[in-house]
């Protein structure tokens, strides 16, 4: 929100408490002292300079705010402070409860509730009041503080999901890429030791052949094994396993890399966790690696602490060095550009996190990082405990402040009536209704049933506190409760026949309650007169409620709907070039490198040397010039995917690129954990290699329906075969139940004579034969000719 928005609420408040007072006294002719217009003026002014700087300090804000409404009070009349004091503090906290966490926004508005309490006591003393006005205020400043805390509930879940999205838009460009790297480094690795071994050991070997003959069997032996191996090698290259890759986790990367420090001549201790592959372990990696330069640079041989601990809402990653060591030269102080804090702020904001760095007590230094969690949720910072107990001392001192002009309480004031008051009754029942409220999202039928017959009891609260004020006001205020458990639970799900029946009691019960009020209090209309207007009113509130609550639970199905299928979207796009990538450099592979290794594993089991030397320097060509044309594809993909805003391959056709299949779930996978959301494949071996080419594509697209579902769950999906049977099994997939799901399941699976079983607690069966249909129809066809 901008500052003009922030300056126009208090605006608006001034002209509101303008027309109320002075306005109102003008108009009746009453005009009001030079001395009272001041002071009026001075609180307005107050108010308005603190209310348009809410945002930045909320808390002193409220504090300021019902102070200067407070000092008003005493010298103005009735109401010259009326919608400041009532408007611009629910203003104040509302914005507390939106900007600071839910201790501080109850805190704030417990101690504002008892504060005005006892100000009330000081200026008035007890009286009989019924008291109805204190369970008003209260109620205005728990509304104020549950709409504040709703607020920031939603805009923490929809910047958890913008950061969810983030992070899956990075990583769809960032897989393809991934892939390449990972299948040149693999290539590389076998052109380096593999092939290159075959060249210097058979072209060793014939030279030799003279005088040492017995190298040359040795030497084709070594070309036949090797090569069956590069074979072997570049199979698992070409598609490797679905499970976890073998490639170092992100946790030995950084081990490696605190070991290397350590070689250095450096002492560290480290406490590192698992991290999930993508961008905020690169981040981390990042991270610990400059601050570990830095130390090296700076303070050579201190004591260095490396953390790095990966939760559910947010990755910690602290180096914290000690002093440098007394006589220690400083080599590599001049060494440094004076960039690296900026690169390392930049690299935690890129992956959506803080950083801060800063000399510590005893003369060290410290970089201290949060990263997104597992959750991908905004990283909220923890206050510790002597925070929290700073705050309820200052509570406890503001809320005593107003007995200390007025330690005795008026004895002409106080009541000699040995009586409950009407309004102790209300606020115990509004007590006793909140905390029901609390119970209504674990357990909503047992908090309906609480605040049904809590309703009941305001009427008799009424009879017995002698309560003289409007009759209406206070049932009204019983159905508040009841109206914010009904919305709550029709905006979790369509309304059914439990929650029908719920709405129709809430109406009796509520009509039966106004009904009797009024009664009791006596009317002159007749009784179906006024159960008929209790009835009508009350269903009315009871609709209005449930019509709200399921307008709220559509949008927000609808703006999940978007953002799920966004992140679906993203998810196998990236899918789908990172197997473009790899198909492409193993088409590569099949007609080049794989064709060479198999001729020279010909010409080596012939005993052919010179001719298995040619072979193997050829295969060795070719693997040099494919890791050549991978590495010019990644260099046209990143310059072009920059223009275009998007990879190579996205630039393709949907219809020209590669249909994914089981092979590529190691791909679906590695997405789905860079993207916060743990899942692992296990694969048995009775799956076959080959599978027909209608199953391969059914079971995958399968497998991405599942997990395309949402959720921050973990996921397994396992694979085995039975016979002519293939099994998917998913677990940790629970909205997969719905209708949607299964429906765009069954039409891959009935297309297969395939079965699918679905189960409440998130677990998917589906079975495909390994011969489709066709095929048996074929060969039935050709049994029977």
């Amino acid at each position: 929100m901008t500052r003009t928005d922030d300056r126009l609420l208090p605006v608006l408040l001034i002209c509101a408490q303008a027309v109320v007072w002075p306005g109102a006294a003008l108009a009746r002719g009453a005009v009001p002292s030079g001395a009272a217009l001041l002071v009026a003026a001075l609180v307005a002014g107050v108010v308005t300079a603190a209310l348009a700087l809410r945002r930045v300090r909320p808390v002193i804000t409220l504090v300021v705010v019902a102070a200067a409404c407070a000092l008003g009070a005493g010298p103005l009349p009735a109401g010259a402070t009326a919608v400041l004091g009532t408007a611009g503090v629910a203003l104040a906290l509302f914005t507390v409860a939106t900007g600071r966490d839910t201790f501080t926004a109850v805190l704030c508005a417990g101690a504002l509730a008892v504060w005005q309490l006892l100000q009330g006591i000081t200026l008035h003393g007890l009286s009989d009041r019924n008291g109805l006005d204190l369970v008003l205020t209260a109620l205005l400043y728990a509304t104020a503080c549950g709409a504040g805390l709703f607020v920031r509930r939603r805009r923490h879940a929809r910047q958890t999901a913008e950061q969810r999205l983030k992070r899956a838009e990075a990583e769809r460009h960032r897989l393809p890429a991934v892939e390449r790297r990972r299948m040149e480094r693999e290539l590389h690795d076998v052109s380096a030791h593999h092939l290159t071994a075959v060249v210097v050991t058979v072209g060793a070997a014939a030279g030799l052949r003279e005088r040492r003959p017995e190298l040359a069997d040795e030497a084709v032996r070594f070309a036949v094994e090797t090569g069956r191996e590069v074979t072997r090698a570049l199979g698992a290259v070409r598609a490797p396993a679905p499970s976890r890759e073998e490639l170092p986790s992100p946790q030995e990367r950084l081990r490696g890399l605190v070991a290397g420090f350590g070689r250095l001549g450096g002492r560290v201790d480290c406490e590192i966790g698992p991290l999930p592959d993508g961008a905020v372990a690169d981040a981390a990696h990042g991270i610990v690696r400059e601050a570990l330069t830095n130390v090296a640079r700076h303070a050579p041989g201190a004591h260095t602490t490396v953390l790095c601990r990966y939760g559910e809402t947010r990755t910690d990653v602290v180096v914290t060095s000690a002093a440098p060591r007394a006589g220690s030269a400083a080599h590599g102080a001049g060494l440094g550009g004076g960039r690296g804090q900026g690169f390392l702020r930049s690299r935690a904001r890129e992956a959506g996190g803080t950083l801060h760095s800063g000399p510590t007590a005893d003369g060290g230094w410290e970089v201290r990082a949060v990263l997104p969690g597992r959750t991908a949720a905004p990283v909220d910072q923890s206050a510790p405990w002597s925070h929290r107990l700073a705050q309820l001392t200052a509570a406890v001192g503001l809320v005593l402040q107003p007995l200390l002009p007025a330690l005795v309480i008026r004895a002409e004031e106080a009541s000699s009536a040995q009586r409950v008051s009407a309004g102790v009754l209300f606020a115990l029942l509004a007590a006793a209704q909140a905390v029901a409220l609390l119970w209504s999202r674990g357990a909503p039928r047992t908090a309906q049933g609480v605040l049904l017959g809590l309703a009941l009891l305001w009427p008799v609260a009424m009879a017995v506190g002698d309560y003289t004020g409007p009759v209406v006001l206070p049932p009204a205020l019983s159905m508040l409760a009841t109206c914010a458990a009904l919305a709550s639970g029709a905006a979790r799900g369509p309304v059914r026949t439990v929650a029908a029946v719920a709405a129709v009691a809430a109406v009796a019960v509520h009509a039966g309650a106004a009904t009797a009020a009024v009664l009791d209090r006596g009317t002159t209309a007749p009784l179906w007169a006024v159960a008929a207007c209790a009835t009508a009113g009350a269903a009315s509130a009871v609709g209005a409620a449930i019509w709200a609550g399921a307008l709220r639970g559509r949008r927000d199905v609808a703006a999940q709907g978007v953002q799920k299928d966004r992140l679906a979207t993203w998810t196998e796009e990236a899918v789908r070039d990172a197997w473009a990538e790899r198909r492409r450099i193993a088409a590569g592979l099949e007609t080049t490198v794989l064709a060479r290794t198999a001729d020279m594993v010909g010409e080596a089991e012939a005993g052919r040397l010179n001719e298995t030397a040619e072979r193997a320097r050829e295969a060795l060509a070719a693997m040099r010039a494919l890791l050549d044309t991978a590495r010019e594809g990644e260099a046209e993909g990143e310059g072009e995917g920059e223009m275009a805003g998007e990879p190579a391959g996205a630039r393709e056709s949907a219809d020209l690129r590669p249909q994914p299949t089981l092979q590529a779930l190691d791909l679906l996978a590695h997405q789905c954990r860079a993207t916060g959301r743990d899942v692992e494949i296990r694969l048995t071996d009775r799956v076959p290699t080959r599978l027909p080419t209608a199953v391969d594509l059914a079971a995958y697209h399968a497998a991405e329906t599942l997990l395309a579902t949402g959720g921050d769950e973990p996921a397994l999906l396992e694979l085995d075969a039975h016979g002519d049977t293939l099994t998917l099994t998913a677990t940790g997939v629970p909205r997969s139940a719905g209708p949607a799901v299964r429906e765009r399941l069954a039409a891959r699976v009935e297309a297969l004579d395939g079965d699918l079983t679905t189960t409440d607690a998130g677990t998917v069966r589906v079975r495909l034969p390994l011969r489709p249909p066709d095929e048996k129809i074929t060969e039935g066809g050709k049994g029977e000719e």
